[in-house]
């Protein structure tokens, strides 16, 4: 257990963590959490704060892990298979309880979590046939989108929406541009490797 995995595993902590604080009733067990009236049509409760504060910190982890672990050549079987659970449960849990909440488009979620299944399951058979298929660029370009986008629509959309430009929806909306041309991308690269694991 070096100190990369270390990282990777408080972020499936935070991860919880995050989880907790969005679907916890607070009301219902006599918590006030305060909300703040920045104007008439801007009520902001406190709990998406808190939560898009620990979110950021999560998702600096994900940075902070990989670095060290190439920088110090302390890359593993299990940091990889650890990494990859740990972004599944900060991005898409967060993903779809900001859809439920109305935060987000339903639709957002559905298309990372469809495209995740079927480049993992690439990745898996590439893994089976002992290749590795690399990070691309236009999936790390999505990584930032995504990850700006909902730690913005946590914060909802402050500064932006006092001047009602939805900067949070068009950084989701283009990382989920970017899931699909990865998507598509990881497909092409992998035909060949696909066709052969079906015979």
């Amino acid at each position: 257990m070096n100190l990369p995995n270390k990282i990777t595993l408080s972020r499936i902590f935070l991860s919880f963590v995050i989880i907790i604080v969005l679907l916890f009733p607070f009301d219902s067990t006599g918590i006030i959490i305060p909300k703040l009236f920045i104007n008439e049509s801007l009520v902001i409760d406190l709990k998406y704060l808190i939560a898009g504060f620990l979110f950021i910190i999560a998702s600096l982890t994900d940075f902070v892990d990989g670095y060290l672990a190439r920088k110090n050549n302390l890359v593993t079987d299990f940091g990889k298979m650890i990494d990859a659970i740990a972004d599944k449960v900060l991005v898409n849990s967060v993903l779809i309880i900001l859809a439920f909440s109305g935060f987000v488009s339903p639709i957002i979620p559905v298309v990372i979590i469809v495209r995740d299944i079927i480049v993992d399951s690439i990745k898996m058979l590439a893994g089976n046939k002992g290749q590795v298929i690399a990070a691309i660029k236009t999936g790390k370009y999505k990584t930032a989108f995504l990850m700006t986008g909902i730690a913005l629509s946590l914060f909802y959309n402050l500064p932006f929406e006092l001047w009602n430009l939805r900067v949070s929806d068009a950084l989701l909306v283009i990382a989920t541009v970017l899931s699909i041309v990865s998507g598509v991308e990881y497909y092409n690269m992998n035909k060949k490797l696909i066709f052969e694991s079906g015979k």
